[in-house]
């Protein structure tokens, strides 16, 4: 069923994935790292924000960026044109994918002005592409070699939503041990 909705409503489909994992990402790392609000609940302000954004923002820039990249290589099954095609994910895509997440998530995390948020894509820029590049390209020969095409955004999203959820619930630990000491 899930497949047969991501032929026929491609969009909608990867909004409604995005959003919920988004969501889940949020609550999934509250309770790893043991970080709940001040009535003892895991589900946070932030939880319903990251759904917003994972429909509203990231599903539809995934969407249009991975159109666009299978577009551009449609048709090439060569080792050179797979070369190619994770070389344009990972210095086109993945730069344009991860400066708005951290642009969104400085909002979230209550920035304010833009210098605060160019403060964050700064700051955040180089170690979250390190954490693309290390995991971009083994996610793409994967989707290359065992996904349709119209299956690749879903799958980069649970891909997102592992590495995602680790590197959330890690730094939700640093946070605690950090009002702690």
């Amino acid at each position: 069923v899930y497949l047969r909705e991501l032929q026929e409503n491609p969009l909608r489909t990867k909004m409604l994935t995005s959003g919920a994992l988004s969501a889940l990402q949020e609550v999934l790392a509250s309770f790893i790292a043991g970080d709940r609000n001040r009535h003892g609940s895991y589900f946070t302000p932030r939880v319903p924000k990251m759904a917003v954004y994972g429909s509203l923002i990231s599903a539809p820039l995934g969407h249009i960026l991975v159109t666009a990249l299978q577009k551009a290589f449609a048709g090439r099954t060569s080792t050179k044109a797979k070369i190619m095609q994770i070389l344009v994910s990972n210095l086109i895509v993945s730069p344009i994918q991860n400066t708005v997440y951290l642009a969104c998530m400085a909002v979230i995390a209550g920035a304010r002005t833009s210098h605060q948020i160019r403060a964050t894509v700064k700051a955040g820029f180089m170690p979250v592409m390190k954490v693309a590049w290390c995991t971009s390209p083994i996610a793409l020969i994967i989707a290359q070699k065992f996904l349709p095409p119209h299956a690749w955004v879903p799958f980069f999203n649970l891909v997102a939503f592992v590495v995602g959820t680790y590197i959330n619930a890690s730094t939700k630990k640093k946070r605690i041990t950090a009002i702690k000491k």
